[in-house]
């Protein structure tokens, strides 16, 4: 009624406003993102598809699928870089969000906040795209890609963008002020791969490793993902969905209040 009422006097509430913003953000974004580049589509299929031939060329070498109990290793290993490359792409694509949208900061209605926000949904939806392409194309071909409890793996999926939200609103202001955090990130993205359980179980690792190890919340939220395809996956020893919503629930509190807090210098940069 209130929405109607300022619409009728000429004026929109604040909510129309950020979502008016966020419409035209999405819209510019989905076409630099997909069309600016005619092989950006090849790309984001092909580099998944290329790690998968990779690991399982490498695979008679090491018995890699002898290691995972009760969980086919094709299958296992692409919804684990299905859901790592989710999170990976949410924190690497928010760091750019502010940079890349600078000359948007001349209108009061645009923060620093909102490229990084409408980025990371963009991102999702792409990576939720393609990651149907995969499960289509592994059933076609005879793998077990449906998953066996759906609404845990919807859920799972979910949960993993929202750590990339978190990761990207934290990383998108880290790396304005201080522009070193973005090249060490990037850096660290690799061994992020290997030390979260994507194409190896960390089940193998030592118990005093893994106690370390499983500090990062990626691999929870991976064995929750890998769970809701395989009923009867035995995940990593200490999986917590709730450890997992607490550091991203913190992650997505705190990169929030860095933009509150320093919304005028990301503005000025």
């Amino acid at each position: 009624m209130a929405e109607t009422q300022a619409t009728r006097r000429g004026t929109r509430t604040p909510w129309q406003v950020t979502r008016s913003v966020w419409y035209a953000m999405f819209m510019r974004e989905a076409i630099s993102r997909t069309m600016s580049d005619r092989m950006g589509w090849f790309w984001m299929i092909f580099e998944p598809f290329a790690l998968v031939a990779i690991m399982v060329g490498i695979r008679s070498f090491v018995s890699g699928d002898r290691l995972i109990v009760n969980a086919p290793f094709i299958p296992w290993m692409i919804t684990g870089m299905m859901g790592f490359f989710l999170v990976r792409e949410g924190m690497l694509r928010g760091m750019g969000a502010i940079e890349g949208n600078k000359a948007l900061f001349a209108y009061r209605q645009v923060q620093p906040v909102d490229p990084v926000l409408v980025r990371n949904f963009l991102e999702g939806m792409l990576r939720t795209f393609i990651f149907l392409l995969f499960m289509a194309g592994g059933l076609m071909l005879g793998l077990d890609m449906y998953p066996d409890n759906a609404i845990r793996a919807m859920a799972a999926w979910l949960s993993l963008w929202s750590l990339g939200v978190g990761l990207g609103l934290v990383t998108s202001v880290a790396s304005v002020l201080v522009p070193e955090v973005g090249r060490v990130i990037r850096m660290l993205s690799l061994p992020l791969l290997i030390i979260s359980g994507v194409i190896f179980p960390l089940n193998q690792m030592p118990h005093w490793l893994l106690e370390y190890l499983m500090l990062n919340p990626i691999p929870h939220g991976l064995e929750t993902l890998r769970l809701g395809f395989f009923e009867n996956y035995k995940t990593i020893h200490g999986t917590s969905m709730l450890y997992f919503w607490m550091v991203t629930l913190t992650l997505n509190a705190l990169g929030l209040l860095m933009h509150l807090r320093f919304v005028d210098r990301l503005k000025a940069q």
